[in-house]
C-alpha cells in the first residue's frame, strides 16, 4: 500500500469519527428542541423497550438499540417516538437497519392486529401462504394487507368507517399494529419528527374506531372515562 495513501487514511479516520459524533450531537439537540416545543419529554433511550413487542420490526436481528426516545401526551393518550436499530449478519456481511417507531398506549389489552401496505413484499408473502384477511371493500383490500390470529376481531375493528379513514393519503403508506396495550407505527429510516403528529392522528383514529363492545369484551368500558 502506498505510504501517502495510508497517511491520508490515518488522517481521515479521526476526522470522520469526529464528524459523526458532531452530527449525532446536533441531532440530539434538534430532538430535545422539538420535544420542548411540543411539551414532550426527551429520555434518549430505554433498553426495556427492545423486549416490549414481538412483531416486526422487533423480532429479528441482534445488537438492538433504542435512541432519540421522546414521550408525551397526544389527544389524551400517552405516546412515544423513538429510533430503533438492529444489526443483521456478521463480519463483513453486517448491516444495520433503522426504523422510526411510534407507540400509542391503549386503555386495555387487545388481540394482535396488523395492517401493512399491500405492496410487492406483501404480495410475495401471500404467494407463499402468508395471511391476508379479506374485507367487503375491494379498494381497501387492494391497499392493505391485514393479519390477525383472530379474524373475527379483525372484522370487528376494521369496519367500513375505519376502512374509509385508512384509505386517506396520510394513512395508506403506514405500517400499523395493535399489540397488547399498545398501537404501533413503524417506518424505515431515522425519525421524522415533522411526521409524528400526522401519524399519531391516524393511530388515534384507529383507537377511537374500536367499537365499545370490543372494549367491553376485554374488560374496559370507554363510557366510564
Amino acid at each position: 500500500m502506498d505510504a501517502g495513501f495510508l497517511l491520508v487514511v490515518l488522517l481521515l479516520v479521526p476526522v470522520l469519527i469526529g464528524l459523526g459524533l458532531w452530527m449525532s450531537a446536533q441531532r440530539v439537540k434538534a430532538v430535545k428542541a422539538w420535544a420542548a416545543q411540543v411539551g414532550w419529554t426527551y429520555l434518549g433511550s430505554d433498553p426495556s423497550l427492545i423486549g416490549c413487542w414481538q412483531g416486526q420490526p422487533f423480532r429479528i436481528g441482534h445488537s438492538k438499540r433504542v435512541s432519540e426516545l421522546v414521550v408525551g401526551p397526544f389527544q389524551g393518550r400517552n405516546a412515544a417516538s423513538f429510533c430503533y436499530r438492529y444489526t443483521t449478519g456478521s463480519g463483513k456481511n453486517q448491516s444495520t437497519v433503522t426504523f422510526h417507531v411510534l407507540a400509542l398506549q391503549l386503555p386495555a389489552y387487545l388481540p394482535t392486529l396488523e395492517l401493512t401496505p399491500d405492496g410487492i413484499g406483501a404480495k410475495l408473502a401471500k404467494t407463499f401462504g402468508g395471511q391476508d384477511i379479506e374485507f367487503e371493500s375491494e379498494d381497501f383490500n387492494r391497499v392493505w394487507r391485514v393479519e390477525a390470529p383472530d379474524a373475527k376481531f379483525a372484522h370487528d375493528v376494521v369496519h367500513p368507517r375505519l376502512m374509509e379513514r385508512l384509505l386517506r393519503p396520510d394513512a395508506t403508506h403506514l405500517s400499523l399494529r395493535i399489540e397488547g396495550t399498545d398501537l404501533l407505527c413503524w417506518d424505515p429510516g431515522t425519525p421524522r419528527l415533522d411526521a409524528v403528529a400526522s401519524r399519531l392522528q391516524v393511530m388515534c383514529a384507529i383507537a377511537d374506531a374500536v367499537p365499545r363492545y370490543v372494549w367491553l369484551d376485554h374488560g374496559y368500558d370507554p363510557a366510564s372515562t
